[in-house]
């Protein structure tokens, strides 16, 4: 299902393609390059986890950057239009920061889940929090 934008300036006009720097117009081909990068980006990132890598803000919208600055100029920048994806409606944009920050704070004074990792069902819960709090977040185009 494709997300839906409140202004559609990030597609390619008449299409569900977002504009990219690869010149690419096929929505199947697009997909392809999108889940190559993924799986690259795992990979490399992945490997460079270390007990020193904070899992802060700068890192997540480094992770994205880096996963796609090759197909969007708009990689790693906060998304300035609201979302939907069928019936959900993400955070609206103009509180993407607010609540951005808010998310890596209390992620921050819970020592990025550090102090729980031996206790399996806590560092689940919390774990799950935080993606379902990235989820709704949604701050990338």
């Amino acid at each position: 299902m494709k997300y839906q934008l409140s202004k559609s300036w990030v597609y390619i006009e008449g299409t569900d393609i977002p504009q990219n720097r690869l010149g690419i117009t096929d929505s199947t081909f697009i997909h392809t390059v999108e889940k190559n990068l993924l799986d690259k980006a795992y990979h490399k990132f992945s490997s460079e986890l270390n007990a020193e890598t904070l899992l802060n803000e700068k890192y997540f919208i480094d992770l994205h950057k880096k996963t796609f600055e090759s197909l969007y100029e708009f990689a790693g920048v906060y998304r300035d239009v609201n979302m939907t994806k069928g019936s959900s409606q993400f955070c609206l944009a103009q509180h993407l920061y607010a609540q951005s920050t808010r998310i890596f704070d209390e992620l921050e004074s819970e020592k990025y889940l550090s102090n729980i990792r031996d206790n399996k069902l806590l560092f689940a819960q919390r774990l799950a929090y935080y993606q379902g709090e990235l989820i709704a977040l949604h701050p990338f185009l």
